[in-house]
């Protein structure tokens, strides 16, 4: 099913969806600072709806122009809240870094959890390489009552130890080692409801992936077994979507109603390297009206909010 919208430029916009839980594929828009509000409105609406829209053959996009597309959209972060050595505007993810191959919401590490991400393909291996994102959203609402009641009454703990981009491998080398180091360089964590309400949508969404370390006031076998519960709802085949990249692709996701996995199909000769800008976020709100709170570190440098603290 594809929707038509006219743009300001006498242009269609098309956005043809993917799946009926998220995923879209938007044609007709040169991405870029210049976009008329309509179709800022358009993308806008996209992305609310089916939570990651793709853009096919904006190879004319630089760094700059996809900081001024963010721009448009909400007020960029910095890079990252440790990774500070990549530049000022946008963070690579770089196979050489280190490979991203675990389910996962981004930096939700920090109170202030990123509004929605940017991804441009710049260096792509000759085959594999794809990314799959799963919607927080239907995999809550794909819950039998007595879990949503349970997962609303929850709290987990998450920090920066829990290293998506680095995981620890038999043989690290020296690149992906130099990352972890930077990575984990300060320490975060924070404290977030198991369910979060969206702040536009109003749409209720499971908050967990790979930075979680434990559920609030449960033992560890206990902790494990109800993350895992939720997590695999999360990550079930009809939640998600996946994205085969090619050079001039834009993928934009809401990070609050999804978790993401980058696929590691492709051997150790072939480079994968993408930029990505992040808008900043609200704190999060559960169901219970209760933000979450910082436990530690403090990631006001890195996005806008208020910040606040556990007693």
């Amino acid at each position: 099913m594809s929707v038509d919208h006219a743009a300001a430029t006498g242009t269609t916009v098309r956005v043809a969806k993917l799946g009926a839980h998220i995923g879209a594929q938007i044609t007709g828009v040169r991405l870029g600072g210049d976009l008329d509000p309509a179709t800022v409105a358009t993308i806008r609406a996209a992305l609310n709806e089916h939570k990651v829209i793709f853009f096919r053959d904006q190879h004319h996009l630089t760094e700059d122009g996809q900081y001024e597309f963010a721009e448009l959209l909400g007020t960029p972060t910095s890079p990252h809240p440790t990774v500070t050595s990549a530049g000022a505007k946008s963070l690579a993810i770089d196979s050489r870094h280190g490979r991203s191959n675990s389910w996962h919401t981004d930096v939700t590490f920090v109170d202030r959890v990123p509004r929605a991400s940017i991804l441009r393909a710049v260096t792509l291996p000759s085959y594999g390489g794809s990314t799959t994102w799963a919607s927080t959203v239907a995999a809550y609402n794909s819950l039998p009552e007595p879990l949503k009641r349970l997962a609303e009454s929850l709290r987990a703990r998450h920090n920066n130890q829990y290293d998506y981009a680095a995981t620890a491998e038999d043989r690290p080398d020296e690149g992906s080692t130099e990352y972890r180091r930077e990575f984990e360089s300060t320490y975060f964590e924070a404290e977030h409801p198991v369910v979060e309400v969206h702040p536009e949508t109003g749409e209720r969404a499971l908050l967990l992936g790979g930075f979680v370390q434990r559920i609030v006031g449960l033992p560890g076998t206990e902790s494990h077994a109800l993350f895992r519960l939720f997590q695999d709802r999360v990550t079930r085949l009809e939640h998600t979507t996946r994205w085969d990249w090619s050079l001039g692709d834009v993928a934009m996701w809401d990070n609050r109603a999804t978790q993401h996995y980058a696929v590691d199909d492709y051997d150790g000769r072939e480079h994968r390297k993408l930029t990505r800008i992040t808008l900043a976020g609200d704190i999060p709100v559960g169901v219970d009206g209760t933000p979450s709170t910082v436990i530690a570190g403090n990631a006001e440098s890195y996005a806008t909010g208020t910040l606040r603290r556990a007693a």
